[in-house]
């Protein structure tokens, strides 16, 4: 099921009022054991106020983009931890990306993945996903790669419900992802989406210590109090 609150194009003032609207029209599973899964860098920032506000867990869900050759900005698909892949096939006929590229590619990835996913299991070790209502967010979509390639990566744990939440994307790009979850709910999708920062008054860079910082601080949040 696909939700889409909003056509119109305002601006969100930042990560963290995107991800408090929201939690508004996520409410529904409110207290009801949910795992926040954010894709870093940028949509750990949402998964905390979705965590923060709806009683959840939270942890991420690490993938990639695949680059093609010659066009090192264009996703040709993506790859998430654990080797999980989805390949765009229209952009990999298109350019003609032959299946040793796309091993290299995947291999490069991959290990970046591997170094990242080493850093933040020190910090916070894995969820386990299995029969959990599990929510995956980001800052935004715009051509949904990397989204897919974590909402695949998801699946293979065997979840109870999957739900994608973002607060701004493509309107093509989103409905196209819904087709992957089981529910699917879109802030804004405003009609003349070019980038995902464009939605945002303010889009500075999340790095790879903020996204360790805040699972420390969210985890340490929800830990038991010992009495």
């Amino acid at each position: 099921m696909l939700r889409i609150v909003s056509h119109s194009s305002q601006r969100f003032r930042d990560r963290q009022e995107g991800g408090r609207l929201l939690a508004h029209e996520l409410w529904e599973w409110h207290g009801q054991r949910l795992v926040v899964l954010g894709i870093p860098r940028g949509g750990i920032v949402v998964a905390r106020e979705l965590a923060r506000a709806l009683q959840a867990d939270i942890d991420v869900i690490l993938a990639r983009k695949l680059r093609s050759p010659g066009y090192s900005e264009l996703a040709m698909g993506a790859v998430a931890e654990g080797g999980k892949m989805f390949l765009n096939e229209a952009v990999v006929q298109e350019l003609g990306v032959d299946e040793r590229y796309i091993d290299r590619e995947r291999a490069h990835q991959l290990t970046e993945i591997t170094r990242r996913s080493e850093q933040i299991r020190r910090v916070a070790p894995k969820l386990p996903l299995k029969g959990r209502l599990v929510v995956v967010t980001d800052d935004g979509v715009a051509t949904g790669a990397t989204t897919v390639a974590a909402f695949r990566a998801v699946r293979e744990e065997h979840p109870k419900t999957l739900i994608g939440a973002f607060p701004v994307a493509s309107e093509d790009t989103i409905r196209m992802l819904a087709q992957q979850v089981d529910e699917m709910i879109c802030l804004r999708a405003p009609p003349h989406f070019q980038a995902v920062g464009q939605f945002y008054a303010e889009f500075g860079p999340v790095e790879d210590d903020d996204v360790l910082r805040i699972l420390k601080e969210e985890r340490a949040r929800r830990a038991p109090v010992e009495i």
